[in-house]
């Protein structure tokens, strides 16, 4: 008898899956940036309303204790993943003066970008 499963592809990772080693990446890259904070931010500042919490944390705080918790708690609890998203050009903007120096911190997050952005519910 065939193995039926021998003629079928390996399958992908899921989204989940690529969502979290590039979330993994993510922290990597901020920590090799020193940007990587061991203190959290006060209760108040986390409960922002404005986009990013820019009236409440600089963007690698937002990115470290808002975004990266929010998108590993989706996959852990098997919540759909956002599918409009756009942080890289955020980042562009606010490092600006500095892409050189903050190079690897974008192109991980134009990674998320591009993996969710339009994901169709896959996980």
């Amino acid at each position: 008898m065939a193995n039926s499963s021998a003629n079928k592809p390996v399958a992908a990772k899921s989204i989940a899956q690529q969502t979290l080693t590039l979330l993994a990446q993510l922290e990597a890259d901020l920590q090799a940036a020193e940007l990587w904070q061991k203190q959290m931010p006060k209760p108040a500042q986390l409960m922002s309303s404005q986009p990013f919490a820019t009236d409440t944390l600089d963007f690698h705080q937002w990115v470290q204790f808002i975004m990266i918790p929010s998108l590993r708690q989706c996959v852990q609890q098997r919540k759909p993943l956002p599918t409009k998203i756009a942080v890289s050009p955020m980042a562009l903007e606010v490092w600006k003066g500095q892409l050189k120096a903050h190079r690897e911190i974008i192109l991980t997050l134009k990674a998320i970008d591009e993996l969710l952005d339009g994901h169709h519910e896959r996980h």
